[in-house]
């Protein structure tokens, strides 16, 4: 009995010894698929950023516009930051595309 249970235990070990040394590899297919995926995503990204800065800049425009009618005293500050964060905007997926890219 006690022999047996050697056997089926030396057996085991075996089995796990030889499903690990099969499943060993070095990563690099995973890896640079992975990257490849994540690559890919960057210019429909860099688009939708763009398209999002468009917006904002025609709603900033129309704001601006509405401030400047009404003789609202603080105008410069709102185009100011308005125009800031359409830049911000664009240079935000410009370096970010240049940087991973």
């Amino acid at each position: 009995m006690e022999k047996q249970k050697n056997k089926l235990l030396l057996a085991s070990l075996a089995l796990f010894a030889a499903t690990g040394a099969f499943a060993q590899g070095n990563g690099s297919a995973g890896i640079s698929e992975a990257t490849q995926m994540v690559t890919s995503y960057f210019d429909p990204a860099t688009k939708l950023i763009y398209a999002i800065g468009a917006v904002v800049g025609l709603i900033g425009g129309v704001e601006v516009y509405n401030k400047f009618s009404s003789g609202d005293p603080d105008t410069s500050k709102t185009a100011a930051s308005w125009f800031g964060a359409c830049i911000f905007l664009i240079v935000a997926a410009t370096i970010l595309r240049s940087f991973f890219l």
